[in-house]
């Protein structure tokens, strides 16, 4: 059984502002990364059950760099997003009121490369970078 790491921001932001930015391959590509050394040049999400999210995630010096991809299992418009990567970890993310914001949550299986607290850190990181993002970027 694979261990399950617990990430969570509140975004100053409504759901549906979060939603869209969280989504929308455009948003993506300028929040998806731990640190101002990489970058998100590429972002694809068939939002459905069944569909495909696809990031392309660099390090800015182009020493490194890996696809993220999952497949949806569920979606539950503005509310909750649930998928399985490639190397079949589960991941869910919710979306939820939180007085003059949104709460969103994930929780993530770890793998088994990274300690959990190097994988919570990165997780959180690019968490944070959407929270920062969410709340600068008009829609």
């Amino acid at each position: 059984m694979r261990e399950k790491i617990a990430i969570e921001a509140v975004v100053e932001r409504t759901r549906s502002d979060v939603w869209a930015l969280w989504n929308a391959p455009e948003h993506i590509t300028r929040w998806n990364f731990a640190s101002d050394d990489w970058c998100c040049p590429r972002a694809e999400n068939d939002l459905r059950v069944g569909g495909r999210l696809h990031s392309r995630m660099e390090a800015r010096d182009g020493s490194f760099g890996f696809d993220f991809e999952a497949i949806y299992d569920e979606v539950d418009h503005e509310a909750k997003l649930a998928y399985t990567l490639t190397d079949g970890r589960r991941v869910e993310t919710t979306f939820e009121d939180s007085g003059d914001g949104t709460r969103v949550s994930t929780l993530f299986e770890a793998e088994e490369e990274n300690s959990p607290e190097l994988q919570r850190m990165g997780w959180q990181a690019i968490l944070d970078n959407f929270k920062q993002y969410a709340e600068t970027c008009p829609l």
